[in-house]
């Protein structure tokens, strides 16, 4: 059993967007992939909605792989397995919620099933596990959309049942949010709100417009390798011959600013001492 140093290296995205219909995710999901990737040709979309993301077929050559009910988990893991094959960076699964509640999904075959319920959840939960896993295991890029609903509860006013919005919910499994490293609520008026990020790439942000800037910022997230960044950087600071050039290279990297921060507080008393003996040297210097 031995420790290892806790580093981070390149990965690949696993992304949410979530929405009612009409919030624009399969457009913003197309946007982050061009950001992501660079071109859309590395992009493929596997589609349950009916081909809609044809519809978008001005911004870019993606490929559309289209998805038919009966929507099975198998049938979402071998498209994610042909995508990977073919040579795709990124895959667009729009959308996941079919899996779970669409026609031959998980919920519309539990509803199907003789016997009893709690042994019939533990035949299909296997299956989606399965292609969760597939998800965040497959070495590509992946953004996954999904439907959301409204829930209420009823309250009552004066004597009345009143209801009451608690809020939106994804339709897919419930804890299914979680397994993965982003996960973006877009809203009627195409804003984003940004409910998992686990980069920190957000931090402090309440909202944004999703674009190809957006996913060229995540994308440099993912190259990040701290293993052979960190030298490159640190070479840097360790060449560099004077506070102005520090302050530029911090500024261009601003990610290194904690990972690397005794480095750079060596680095500014270093030369610091320099610009002293400088002074002195010329004259300038007063005690």
């Amino acid at each position: 059993m031995n420790f290892t140093k806790a580093t981070r290296k390149r990965c690949k995205m696993k992304m949410s967007l979530q929405g009612p219909s009409g919030a624009g995710k399969t457009y913003s999901a197309l946007l982050l992939a061009k950001g992501i990737t660079g071109n859309l040709q590395k992009v493929a979309v596997i589609d349950t909605e009916n081909g809609s993301s044809h519809l978008y077929a001005h911004l870019g050559n993606y490929s559309v792989l289209t998805v038919e009910s009966p929507f099975t988990p198998e049938k979402y893991i071998e498209a994610i397995h042909s995508s990977i094959k073919e040579g795709y960076e990124c895959i667009i699964i729009d959308s996941l919620s079919h899996e779970w509640f669409g026609s031959g999904g998980i919920l519309d075959v539990h509803g199907s099933m003789v016997g009893n319920s709690f042994t019939n959840w533990s035949k299909l939960t296997p299956r989606h596990n399965a292609l969760i896993e597939t998800i965040v295991n497959s070495n590509i890029h992946i953004i996954a959309t999904m439907r959301t609903k409204t829930e209420y509860v009823i309250q009552q006013v004066n004597g009345k049942n009143i209801p009451e919005k608690l809020g939106v919910k994804a339709v897919q499994r419930e804890d299914s949010e979680y397994e993965f490293t982003i996960s973006f609520e877009l809203n009627k008026n195409y804003m984003a709100l940004i409910s998992k990020d686990r980069t920190g790439i957000f931090k402090n942000q309440p909202e944004l417009i999703l674009s190809e800037k957006v996913g060229k910022a995540i994308k440099d997230w993912c190259e990040f390798d701290e293993s052979t960044d960190n030298k490159h950087i640190k070479e840097k600071l360790l060449n560099c011959g004077d506070l102005e050039e520090l302050d530029q290279i911090i500024s261009q990297n601003p990610e290194y600013a904690d990972l690397l921060r005794d480095e750079i507080s060596y680095k500014i008393e270093d030369l610091t001492s320099i610009n002293q003996q400088k002074f002195r040297q010329n004259g300038h210097y007063q005690h």
